[in-house]
């Protein structure tokens, strides 16, 4: 069930760090690492993707951001490796990049246009909430109050994109009246649109909350924007050794309370232990965890909630060349993963055979699951389910 495009291109959005792989463009899934200084950002980067980040680095925001791309984690790609023995394996990844300038005060002061750059096309935002107390790193608030610090930059981010919504309205007020026909209505749609928006930053409410509600043709107006508060946001409290097990989880279901509102996933992890963690041998880092009652990688766990934050699912295509994980968005359907693997599969798109995971592993192979039925024919508009093995056949 290898695709197998031939020719070149790809469907999914431009990128600057996109690479190639057999003429087929790969656009990782980016989430943007932010947080007040001396919170611990760029140890959470580290923890996250197993780097070697020098912390402490960032100030006015200027500086170049630390990016890396991690292997996505998934025991079901394991399983169909071993029974296609293909090649080569190919998990999804998830990229994490680590940037400065948000200290208080940044959005009404003005980003910089390289920090609100990065921002604006991020997924979605990770942002470190410092709980770690400790005497020889200074908060710059003087003591840590993580439900204050979460409040803070929320603010900030509604802040930026009430100053974009303020700048476009006041460009529209100007164009409008020199405009006629059509020109004019798609404007004063635009106009009435804003508007909208600005009520809701003026209210305190994120634009998650708004945009969903829109007409599509308004919300797919709004695309270029890159309004930070519309982004799904995981805030991620940066705990101390001593906050692990139940401190750490009365500070998550506090900031939940508070906080979790649609768009928005809340979770912890000890950054500084997690990177040691990594750095000692398999056995001793289990021993460790187990010490410290760690029962998994965060790695691992905070890119399941990153997923589930941003609703992807996997599909899988496997094949003697290659097994690989695809990654789309829970509803999207069999023509719209085709293009996230080869626009000409997608252009050229017949129909899909799908098994299920779950289907396939019973069957034992293709050709079982074939002959038992599990295997099935399906059109443009089915639905990916997660997990799915997916063989497209199409015309070039």
């Amino acid at each position: 069930m290898d695709p197998n495009p031939r020719g070149r291109g790809g469907s999914r959005r431009p990128s600057p760090v996109a690479g190639q792989s057999n003429g087929i463009a790969i656009v990782s899934t980016r989430l943007v690492i932010i947080g007040l200084p001396n919170s611990g950002k760029t140890t959470v980067f580290n923890a996250l993707t197993r780097s070697a980040a020098r912390t402490g680095t960032f100030g006015a925001g200027e500086e170049t951001p630390n990016l890396a791309t991690v292997k996505v984690p998934d025991v079901r790609l394991d399983r169909l490796t071993e029974m296609f023995k293909p090649q080569r394996k190919v998990p999804a990844d998830i990229q994490y990049l680590d940037v400065g300038g948000m200290a208080k005060g940044v959005a009404e002061k003005g980003m910089s246009g390289q920090l609100l750059g990065h921002l604006s096309q991020a997924d979605a935002l990770l942002m470190v909430v410092r709980a770690f107390i400790n005497p020889e790193v200074p908060h710059p608030e003087e003591f840590v109050d993580p439900l204050r610090d979460i409040g803070t930059l929320n603010m900030e981010l509604l802040f930026s994109d009430l100053a974009l919504v303020d700048k476009r309205l006041q460009r529209l007020a100007s164009q409008i009246p020199k405009l006629r026909g059509a020109e004019r209505e798609t404007f004063e749609r635009e106009q009435a649109v804003l508007t909208q928006l600005k009520a809701a930053l003026d209210a305190d409410v994120p634009l998650r909350e708004v945009v969903p509600q829109l007409d599509p043709e308004d919300a797919k107006m709004l695309r270029g924007f890159g309004f930070l508060t519309a982004k799904p946001l995981l805030i991620l409290l940066n705990l101390g050794e001593d906050q692990l097990g139940a401190p750490g989880g009365t500070l998550v279901a506090q900031a939940a309370e508070l906080y979790a509102r649609p768009g928005i996933a809340i979770d912890a992890l000890a950054a500084k232990i997690e990177t040691e963690i990594y750095q000692l041998a398999p056995a001793d880092a289990l021993a460790f965890m187990q010490d410290l009652g760690i029962t998994e990688s965060s790695l691992d766990r905070i890119i399941r909630v990153s997923f589930n934050l941003l609703g992807l699912i996997p599909f899988f295509t496997v094949g003697p060349d290659e097994c690989r994980a695809w990654t789309i968005h829970r509803g999207e359907t069999a023509v719209e993963a085709a293009g996230e693997i080869h626009s000409d599969i997608q252009r050229g798109f017949i129909r899909a055979e799908v098994v299920s995971y779950e289907d396939l592993i019973a069957a034992g192979s293709l050709a079982e699951a074939r002959r038992l039925g599990t295997l099935r024919r399906e059109g443009k508009g089915y639905v990916v389910q997660d997990g799915d093995v997916i063989n497209f056949l199409f015309n070039v």
